[in-house]
């Protein structure tokens, strides 16, 4: 029997997470919504954040989902506790899952603006172990980069180089890609780290959680991974069935919703 979960993000960085899910179960029915309209979520304030958690909340309300994959650390960092509350199912997160994963004494994060305000990745990874240095470093332009048809390769190197300066200067171990869009450029991350730092992708931590309360009931099936997936947007579905082609490699039918209707 299939589990039915909702994943949602801003756009395409939820793909991250349904990738690492994808990897290891297809003992799942996935709902994916990118709230496109609205993108990018990291530089919006506290308010419209909690205020979009709610729509979302109440649009994945309708789907009878048994599980939410939170893939968008932004409105994991501002509005967890709306999800939680609002939708009264499992839901599982990837700022909380990754923190119990942490193995060395001084970390750096990078991620959107609104997340860093809010330091909660600061505060979870404290809650478990007050001794942890953690670095964090905002990356405003990152998502709008990472998000566009047609990647400028020389602005995304430019843009890490100037992100990574600061927390190269710390004597840091470990790295957590503190947004879902950002393991989407891991390759190029990865060559601007020394090899002895460890680049942390959130999204295994939050698929082996999920893994842990909801045990896999088929046998892995290969064959047709995205078989049973279904996209939504809140606009510009014609370029969103682009990104989904370009980074998942496959054609799927792209549903337009309005999540304004849901506050």
């Amino acid at each position: 029997m299939k589990i039915r979960l909702g994943i949602f993000d801003s756009g395409i960085g939820g793909f991250s997470v349904l990738k690492s899910l994808l990897s290891i179960r297809t003992d799942v029915e996935v709902i994916y919504l990118a709230d496109v309209d609205r993108i990018p979520y990291g530089e919006k304030d506290n308010k419209e954040i909690r205020n979009i958690a709610i729509q979302i909340s109440n649009w994945f309300k309708e789907k009878e989902i048994d599980a939410l994959l939170i893939a968008c650390n932004t409105t994991n960092a501002c509005a967890l506790d709306i999800l939680q509350n609002t939708l009264n199912i499992p839901c599982f997160d990837l700022i909380t899952s990754v923190a119990g994963t942490i193995t060395s004494n001084s970390v750096g994060i990078l991620a959107t603006t609104a997340t860093v305000k809010s330091s909660f990745y600061k505060i979870i990874i404290n809650k478990r172990n007050p001794d942890i240095k953690v670095f964090q470093q905002a990356c405003p332009q990152f998502v709008s980069e990472i998000e566009k048809n047609s990647i400028d390769y020389k602005k995304i190197n430019y843009l890490a180089d100037l992100y990574l300066r600061p927390l190269m200067k710390k004597n840091i171990s470990e790295i957590i890609l503190g947004c879902s869009h950002y393991p989407l450029i891991i390759e190029i991350l990865r060559k601007k780290i020394s090899l002895d730092i460890k680049i942390i992708d959130p999204s295994i931590a939050l698929t082996n959680n999920l893994n842990k309360h909801f045990n896999p009931t088929e046998k892995f099936d290969k064959s047709n991974i995205y078989g049973n997936v279904e996209f939504f947007a809140t606009g510009k579905i014609d370029e969103f069935s682009i990104k989904v082609t370009n980074w998942l490699k496959i054609n799927k039918k792209i549903t337009l919703v309005n999540l304004r209707r849901e506050a």
